[in-house]
C-alpha cells in the first residue's frame, strides 16, 4: 500500500494558498479545473517532498474548491485520505471480513 494524498475542501483558493504556500511553505505542483464538474483541484507538496511528489504524485495535499458549494461546517471540510493498493477488490474484501464497513465499494 502507498499513501497518495489527503483532500480538504476549501471555500477560497487565494486565501487557502496564502495559508498553505505563503505562510506554511508548501508549494503548488499542479492544478486542474473542471468546467463541467464546476470544481478546481490544487495539489500541494512540502518542499522536502517536492521531487518525490513530482515523480510519484504522492504524498500530496489536495485542495478542492467546489464552485457552487454550500457552506461547510461541522467537519465537512475534510474529504478523504487516498491510498493506492495492488488489488482494490481483495483489499475491500479483507477489510469487510475484519468488520470494516465499506460505504462506497469499488465498481
Amino acid at each position: 500500500m502507498r499513501y497518495l494524498h489527503t483532500m480538504v475542501r476549501i471555500t477560497d483558493v487565494d486565501k487557502s494558498l496564502d495559508f498553505y504556500c505563503s505562510k506554511l511553505g508548501m508549494q503548488e505542483l499542479f492544478r486542474r479545473e473542471d468546467q463541467a464538474g464546476r470544481y478546481t483541484l490544487v495539489f500541494l507538496a512540502a518542499p522536502e517532498d517536492k521531487s518525490r511528489c513530482v515523480a510519484e504524485r504522492a504524498p500530496l495535499l489536495e485542495l478542492t474548491y467546489n464552485w457552487d458549494a454550500e457552506a461547510y461546517g461541522e467537519g465537512r471540510n475534510f474529504g478523504h485520505l487516498a491510498f493506492e493498493v495492488d488489488d482494490i477488490y481483495a483489499t475491500c474484501d479483507r477489510l469487510m471480513k475484519a468488520g470494516v464497513t465499506i460505504n462506497r465499494p469499488p465498481r
